[in-house]
């Protein structure tokens, strides 16, 4: 793998990514059944208000459970899914206010990695088509200069040039993965959107592709938001965690010490719900009850509290602020909040 030199970030670095009080809803009759009736149905509130930063090379980790509103996050902010309300600024540019040729130019930038290796490429186009198609749509390359970028993109993601012939059913799911990120990787972009890059595979090639991708970063100077429900593969992979619930940031603060010493009762319950190995160190579990609540429907007050375990009467009414502690540890809860009086 080739390795490409870069800068070093300076004091004067600022965030590549802003995200200002991000919100989006889907219309739950949108659809045909909607205009028939003339009936728009319910929201779900699949994100509800999210800011958060993410700072230049770093890996801001990106975690919850399913339904919880991850991958729709990371959707708006590459502007697949059009935000309902809210801002999301890369690199000083307000991507949120684009026309969709200003759109098409960042693209550039900003990139994805989907999760299912298998239904994100199109089975009837061979690999070269499948990576190609991004340089000759941006018109940055043709014919045999194509041929020439596709074959040192698969090279640098572990794969052979002679796969480009190749269709995607002929490779495994690991091996997939590794062609969809040699494609989010052709436009060389600052910034990726990792949506579970690793859900999808076996533990053995979960670890494989961890690795490339922490190679890429460093080697490339790339910045990832990293989606995933695994705690533990976020933990090795981020540089910041953000745990998400029901669509809102609940906790986010550096990875040591939000594992270390979690906050917020659902990130705390996340890390109970790692299996441990038998006759290790046991400590007290926070065990969860209940389903996640349906994000058409969501609690008053705290999202949580239909299932906190320390819930109070104040959780029921009222919502809570995020609160900065010690460390850069930034929670949302009415117990830190008690605390800190």
């Amino acid at each position: 793998m080739s390795t490409t030199a870069i800068k070093q970030p300076t004091a004067s670095d600022t965030a590549l990514v802003k995200v200002n009080n991000l919100v989006k809803h889907y219309d739950s009759r949108s659809g045909l059944w909607g205009k028939l009736t003339g009936n728009p149905g319910s929201l779900v509130q699949a994100v509800d208000g999210v800011s958060l930063t993410i700072q230049r090379r770093e890996t801001l980790g990106l975690i919850g459970e399913s339904g919880c509103g991850k991958s729709t996050l990371g959707r708006a902010i590459l502007r697949l899914h059009e935000p309902t309300h809210g801002k999301v600024i890369f690199d000083g540019i307000d991507v949120t206010a684009m026309s969709p040729d200003e759109l098409k130019k960042i693209r550039r930038r900003m990139q994805i990695i989907f999760q299912d290796p298998y239904a994100s490429l199109n089975p009837r186009k061979t690999i070269e088509v499948i990576i190609g198609t991004a340089l000759r749509l941006q018109g940055l390359a043709r014919g045999t200069d194509i041929r020439s970028r596709v074959s040192q993109l698969l090279e640098n993601v572990g794969l052979k040039p002679d796969h480009m012939t190749r269709f995607p059913h002929q490779f495994s799911g690991g091996q997939r993965q590794r062609i969809g990120i040699a494609r989010a990787l052709a436009l060389n972009p600052e910034f990726i959107v990792c949506d579970e890059p690793v859900s999808a595979l076996d533990v053995s090639i979960q670890a494989q592709i961890i690795q490339l991708l922490d190679e890429l970063k460093h080697e490339l100077g790339l910045t990832y938001l990293f989606i995933s429900h695994d705690i533990s593969v976020i933990g090795y992979v981020s540089d910041r965690i953000a745990v998400m619930y029901l669509g809102d940031i609940v906790e986010f603060g550096p990875t040591k010490q939000l594992l270390n010493s979690p906050k917020h009762p659902y990130t705390q319950a996340l890390l109970s719900a790692v299996p441990r190995i038998e006759g290790s160190k046991k400590s007290e579990r926070l065990k969860l009850t209940g389903e996640l609540p349906s994000p058409i429907n969501p609690p008053g007050g705290c999202k949580f509290h239909t299932r906190c375990p320390y819930v109070k009467d104040l959780c029921r009414v009222s919502k809570p602020e995020i609160q900065q502690l010690q460390h850069g540890i930034n929670v949302a809860c009415h117990l830190i909040e008690d605390t800190m009086r």
